[in-house]
């Protein structure tokens, strides 16, 4: 099952007779396998794996209650968690918490097309590398070719999701409280810029979980086509 994954991303692009004839003659025996269509094959599951990892995050609790991806408050807001909880306003803390989540399940909404168009985009030469690199090459592909268009999305939706529901006035409330406790050290935290990036550590992680489960998993090839194809490489 190596390479399970990376080869989703080489069927995406190559889908004339002549390019997967390239391919072939590279990597042979990968494609020579009878009438199988294994372009199709591989689309069906890296469209089945995004699709799925992405729907668990943009869920209520996607994010919050998933331990892999939940967002834990950056260093200078612990003490400020803690501070709270000592006067006795944990629920306030808790729902400082949660809203941080809940802003990046909202932005994560917005992820999809981002991924379709890199894999729509890669070149032959990013094919190659992938499909010969690691057990991760196809994460860390995604991650180098999104990050930029994703932080660019999400960074506006996360601020607008902090109005929408409700966390730029509940941490406005946990800032101001703070800062009134004496001698504390004033805090004034970029929670946009934090929270844009722990969405984005998010999906990743999920779709790293996705490959592994892909290269590993025969249960997760839920079509025949999937099946066939994913056969030939149990093989390898």
């Amino acid at each position: 099952m190596k390479k399970i994954f990376l080869l989703l991303l080489v069927g995406t692009t190559f889908s004339s007779c002549a390019e997967m004839q390239q391919i072939g003659n590279q990597l042979p025996g990968i494609l020579n396998q009878g009438n199988v269509d294994i372009a199709s094959g591989l689309k069906e599951a890296l469209n089945n794996g995004i699709n799925k990892q992405v729907s668990k995050l943009t869920a209520t609790d996607g994010f919050y209650k998933n331990e892999m991806v939940k967002i834990l408050l950056p260093e200078e807001l612990q003490k400020v968690d803690k501070a709270l909880r000592k006067i006795g306003l944990s629920s306030l803390a808790d729902d400082g918490l949660r809203a941080i989540n809940r802003t990046a399940e909202d932005a994560v909404k917005t992820a999809t097309p981002i991924f379709v168009d890199a894999v729509k985009g890669m070149s032959f030469t990013d094919a190659k590398n992938i499909l010969m690199g690691n057990e991760s090459a196809a994460t860390t592909y995604l991650k180098g070719s999104t990050s930029t268009a994703l932080y660019g999305k999400f960074s506006p939706v996360i601020k607008n999701s902090f109005a929408k529901v409700g966390a730029d006035k509940i941490w406005a409330n946990i800032i101001t409280k703070y800062n009134a406790i004496p001698l504390v050290k004033k805090v004034n935290p970029d929670l946009t810029d934090y929270t844009t990036n722990k969405a984005m550590e998010g999906v990743f992680k999920m779709i790293a979980v996705e490959e592994k489960s892909i290269r590993t998993d025969v249960k997760s090839r839920t079509s025949s086509l999937l099946q066939q194809v994913f056969a030939m490489q149990d093989k390898k």
